[in-house]
């Protein structure tokens, strides 16, 4: 059954994905009349009205798309977890649970910004990640103890949004060239304007430093020994990365740190927090299979 649900889910978030590309590709700026023209001028709104209706139905339409597929992965993993009498996290089954987090947030996003286009990220990860766990094998033992595993899920929800905002950074970089270029074209036309592109990315960061802080206070408070052999690696670099977007924020904050800067930090901040978990389990699990 979970096969066939997660090629089901797959499915669907192809097609969300499809839609939106092609939405966003499409993306047509307002026509709008000299002031004289009045009966030019009355034709434009009532075609940029029609338009408007359209690309909202479309819109409702993609993501209602996407979240369907997003309930039948979060069965899926629900099943996969065992959540929630135990919690049980192979390598693809914690990439396929991040992603699942990752494309809530992005639809939640959508009930108040323009982050639609964040999809074009979180759905092809999604669905990867999420037919990979179908070839997980569950010999891992299972994580004990609802403290520990709000710890985990703290981790996790962390690493998700701050995946949406590296994914963000990336964006604003690249809007960043283009219109520095004097070409905002294509898919550029899409895009909010770069001021609240940039915002969003910041309440990204402050919204997963906050998560990050109470992962690792948890860690602290419940793991009997943060800096033991096989948590070191991970409480160091994860101290690091929550170093480094703390500065940035507070940079931000004081000395109005934007830009290249910006992304910048943020990358590399995100660069170092996958490698305190992912980066290990990577290499526990699947080259030196361990548990």
């Amino acid at each position: 059954m979970n096969l066939f649900l997660s090629i089901l889910a797959t499915a669907l978030y192809g097609v969300a994905c499809a839609r939106l590309f092609f939405s966003l590709s499409r993306a047509q700026p307002l026509q709008l009349a000299p002031a004289n023209e009045l009966g030019n001028n009355a034709n434009n709104k009532a075609n940029n009205k029609a338009k408007g209706l359209h690309q909202s139905s479309s819109r409702r339409l993609t993501l209602g798309i996407a979240a369907i597929a997003g309930l039948l992965h979060l069965v899926v993993v629900l099943s996969q977890t065992g959540l929630p009498a135990h919690l049980l996290l192979p390598f693809f089954t914690a990439l396929s649970v991040t992603a699942l987090v990752i494309v809530l947030l992005q639809l939640l996003l959508c009930l108040r910004h323009s982050a639609d286009y964040l999809g074009l990220a979180a759905y092809p990860f999604a669905a990867v990640t999420l037919l990979a766990s179908q070839s997980t094998a569950n010999n891992l033992a299972p994580i004990q103890g609802q403290a520990i595993q709000l710890h985990v899920l703290l981790s996790m929800a962390a690493y998700a949004v701050l995946a949406l905002a590296a994914t963000q950074a990336v964006l604003a970089a690249i809007q960043r060239h283009f219109l520095n270029a004097h070409k905002p074209g294509g898919f550029m036309r899409a895009l909010p304007p770069f001021e609240t592109t940039e915002n969003l990315l910041f309440a990204l960061l402050q919204t997963g430093f906050i998560l990050l802080t109470l992962s690792l206070a948890s860690g602290f408070f419940y793991l009997e020994n943060m800096f033991s052999q096989h948590l070191a690696h991970k409480t160091l670099l994860s101290s690091i990365a929550w170093t480094l977007f703390g500065t940035l924020i507070y940079g931000r904050w004081r000395y109005g740190w934007r830009g290249r800067r910006a992304v910048q930090w943020t990358l590399i901040g995100f660069g170092v927090l996958i490698l305190a978990y992912f980066g290990s389990k990577l290499v526990l699990e699947l080259i030196l299979q361990r548990s």
